[in-house]
C-alpha cells in the first residue's frame, strides 16, 4: 500500500497492517538542519518515510537503521523507487554494525514513546510501545552525533519532562506541535546541538490545523512543499 508525501515528491510503500508513518515522520525530517554535504543517521527507520523526506529536501546522505528485516527490504525498495541516495540497514540500533559506530553530522529518531498495554500486532507494538527504553534511545542518539552536530527526536508531549531530564542542560531547543490554536500540544520536537553552550530554548511552536481541519499555511509549507522546520533563529 503506497502513501505520498511532500506533494507526491516521495512515494512510500508501507505495510497495510501495523504501524504506518505519517505526519510525525515528515515533521521530524523537516527539523533536521542538514546540508547536501552532510551525513545523517536515522534510528528506527521503519519503511523509510523520515529518511526519504530528509533526502528529498536536502540531498544529504542518509542511512536508516531498522530492526525488522522485512521493513528494511521495503525501505530500500522505496529508496530505489524514489531515486534517492538513502540506504537502510537491518540491525538493532543498540548493536550497530561496525561501519555505523561513528559520528554523524545529524542523528534523528521517532522512538517508541507510548506506554500501556501491548498491541496485538507485534510490529506495531515494537514501533510504538516504550518499555522503559526512551533514555537509551536518547543516549545512543547523542553518542552517535558529532560535536557541533544535531540530534533530533519527536515525542509525545507528556514525555518531554522525562526526556529533558536525560538530555544535556545546554544546547536544547523544544518546539511544540499544536493540533490547532488554543489546544494543548500532543507532540514536541526536541533538538540538541551537541556541545553547545546555549541555554534551553522553548520555541513558539507550529499550529497544524485550522478550525475547519485544513492544514495551516505554515504546516502546508512543510508537509506539501517540503519546507524546513526552523527551530531557532540562533542556529540551535
Amino acid at each position: 500500500m503506497s502513501d505520498t508525501f511532500l506533494d507526491g515528491r516521495v512515494v512510500v510503500r508501507q505495510p497495510k497492517n501495523g504501524f504506518r508513518s505519517g505526519l510525525d515522520a515528515v515533521m521530524l525530517a523537516a527539523s533536521v538542519p542538514a546540508k547536501p554535504a552532510d551525513d545523517a543517521l536515522e534510528l528506527g527507520a521503519g519503511a523509510g518515510v523520515a529518511s526519504l523526506c530528509l533526502a528529498a529536501r536536502t540531498a544529504c546522505e542518509v542511512t536508516g537503521v531498522e530492526i525488522d528485516p522485512a521493513l528494511v527490504g521495503l525501505a530500500n525498495e522505496n529508496a530505489s523507487a524514489n531515486a534517492l541516495a538513502v540506504r537502510f540497514v537491518a540491525a538493532d540500533i543498540f548493536d550497530l554494525p561496525s561501519d555505523l559506530k561513528r559520528d554523524f553530522a545529524h542523528v534523528f529518531c521517532n522512538p517508541p514513546f507510548h506506554e500501556g498495554e501491548a498491541s496485538p500486532d507485534t510490529a506495531r507494538d515494537i514501533a510504538l510501545r516504550d518499555m522503559g527504553g526512551l533514555g537509551d534511545w536518547l543516549a545512543l542518539g547523542l553518542k552517535r552525533t558529532v560535536s557541533g552536530g544535531s540530534f533530533g527526536v519527536i515525542l509525545r508531549a507528556d514525555r518531554l519532562g522525562e526526556a529533558l531530564s536525560q538530555l544535556p542542560a545546554r544546547g536544547v531547543s523544544v518546539i511544540p506541535l499544536w493540533p490547532r490554536a488554543n489546544a494543548s500540544a500532543k507532540r514536541v520536537i526536541v533538538r540538541v546541538v551537541k556541545g553547545s553552550g546555549a541555554a534551553l530554548a522553548l520555541l513558539p511552536g507550529l499550529v497544524l490545523h485550522e478550525a475547519d481541519g485544513r492544514y495551516t499555511p505554515q504546516a502546508d509549507e512543510i508537509l506539501r512543499d517540503g519546507g524546513s522546520l526552523a527551530l531557532d533563529s540562533r542556529g540551535l
